[in-house]
């Protein structure tokens, strides 16, 4: 029966590991933290300076937005396609922006659209 119950207690604690792994760790925010505040502070830089050229200047912010999208999306909100629950939560976490991008990109096309017909 001792085994029995081992063996029990130990499957119903794997749930609880699992679910604790997917919220991330000290190490990852920090790490998260570092790289956001060094994505940030670039780009800063580049304009300040202005050393580039503004085309350079514009792509590179570009870039680094992008890079810094992309570290808040797994380090803060942990998406990825390494589990199944991840891929769902991914894939739930872009639908939701399709539709958002939809919405607000649409509204923007109708409101142009609106005041270009009441300028004629």
């Amino acid at each position: 029966m001792a085994l029995h119950d081992s063996h029990s207690k130990a499957h119903q604690d794997a749930p609880a590991q699992a679910s604790h792994e997917d919220h991330g760790s000290v190490k990852s925010y920090v790490v998260g933290f570092i790289l956001s505040v060094v994505l940030t502070v670039i780009p800063f830089v580049l304009v300040m300076k202005g050393d580039f050229s503004k085309v350079t200047t514009l792509w590179s912010v570009i870039i680094l937005g992008l890079i810094q999208i992309w570290v808040h999306l797994k380090y803060f909100l942990h998406l990825n396609f390494v589990t199944d629950e991840g891929r769902a939560n991914t894939f739930s976490f872009l639908f939701s922006a399709l539709i958002i991008v939809m919405v607000v990109g649409l509204s923007i096309w109708i409101i142009y659209e609106s005041n270009a017909m009441m300028m004629y």
